[in-house]
């Protein structure tokens, strides 16, 4: 099949293009903006590809996106472009806005005239899928998991705008008979995530030598899922899944941040010791905790688990050292994909 995947040169996207490239015989059409997030760097092993093609077009490019499904012809939309990250949201809302509802529309829209042209056995078969995050559910307390059913209250501009996008998508199917399915994850982490969430800001403070923050008291829960488990989770979603079906995709990996901080730090403290002999855990410093951050996120991804027979093949302690091994291997990575645009401060602090 041609599988168009929107993000694709994101930390998610690339994770699951380079997954379809390598592991499967479907063709990939990358459709990327290519913002400071996005980067070709993490494409390169399956660059020259005869089953890859690149286009650099943003989502709310509406010509851009109908030549793209002309030209191309896929089976299957993979959409995971997006502004994903908190602290930027509450600095600034408006491309979240922008790219999260406004682009998520105009691929709708663009997509569905596609679907009314193409012949039937190809519409019949044909599959739109969301990707979104458990962030749309609030906040949990001490006991309780986010299900398929729960129902929405987001709390950050980020999360607000992808239960926006959510909703376009399920009023699609349901007004229009446009065949979608929606998945919403639990925290990604693995290779190639860019270094301004938790777990890279983490290692790359701790060799630098860096204090090493931790919001509030460390003790918000996360569930945690190794992005190789994730980019499995979302092809068989799009290929078995139910049409307008929701799947909530979870690793049993709940943390707290404080836990996570300490985990890499241990571990760093045999790969990679201090030059001084002393732990990494020296450098941890507690700062002012986000704004309105949410204290508890925990998926109950039995459906997924039940009906499609997905499971998570990682545990955190697998998942956690193949990814502080992969960016003490690629350092050069880091130097590249923020050189210019970022350079690990702290983001998100306006109330």
């Amino acid at each position: 099949m041609t599988i168009l995947v929107t993000g694709g040169a994101g930390f998610i996207g690339s994770a699951l293009v380079n997954y379809l490239i390598s592991e499967t015989e479907h063709h990939v059409i990358n459709v990327d903006k290519l913002t400071y997030a996005g980067h070709l760097i993490s494409l390169e092993n399956v660059a020259n590809s005869k089953k890859y093609s690149f286009e650099k077009v943003d989502i709310c490019d509406n010509f851009e996106i109908r030549r793209i499904l002309n030209f191309y012809s896929p089976d299957i939309i993979m959409h995971l472009a997006a502004e994903s990250h908190v602290d930027r949201s509450i600095d600034g809302s408006a491309e979240f806005i922008r790219t999260n509802i406004l682009g998520t529309h105009s691929l709708l829209e663009e997509t569905r005239e596609y679907w009314k042209s193409i012949d039937s056995e190809k519409a019949k078969n044909f599959r739109f899928l969301h990707v979104s995050t458990d962030e749309v559910y609030g906040s949990l307390g001490e006991t309780g998991y986010f299900t398929e059913k729960t129902p929405y209250d987001p709390r950050s501009p980020y999360s607000s705008s992808k239960a926006s996008s959510d909703f376009l998508v399920r009023a699609w199917f349901h007004t229009y008979g446009f065949p979608v399915l929606i998945t919403n994850c639990s925290n990604n982490y693995g290779p190639r995530q860019f270094p301004e969430k938790l777990i890279p800001v983490v290692i790359l403070k701790a060799l630098q030598g860096k204090e090493i923050p931790v919001y509030g008291q460390g003790l918000n829960v996360r569930d945690w899922l190794y992005v190789g488990d994730h980019v499995k989770a979302l092809l068989t979603v799009a290929l078995k899944g139910t049409i307008g079906e929701t799947y909530n995709i979870g690793g049993h990996n709940e943390k707290k941040n404080i836990e996570i901080v300490e985990s890499i730090c241990r571990i760093l403290d045999e790969e990679s010791p201090r030059k001084d002999g002393s732990t990494y855990m020296h450098q941890i410093t507690y700062v002012k905790d986000r704004p309105g951050h949410d204290f508890r996120y925990a998926i109950d991804a039995s459906k997924i688990e039940d009906k499609l027979g997905w499971k998570p093949e990682e545990t955190f302690e697998t998942g956690i050292r193949k990814t502080i091994k992969w960016y003490l291997d690629n350092i050069v990575w880091c130097e590249k994909v923020t050189k210019n645009n970022y350079n690990l401060e702290r983001l998100g602090t306006s109330s």
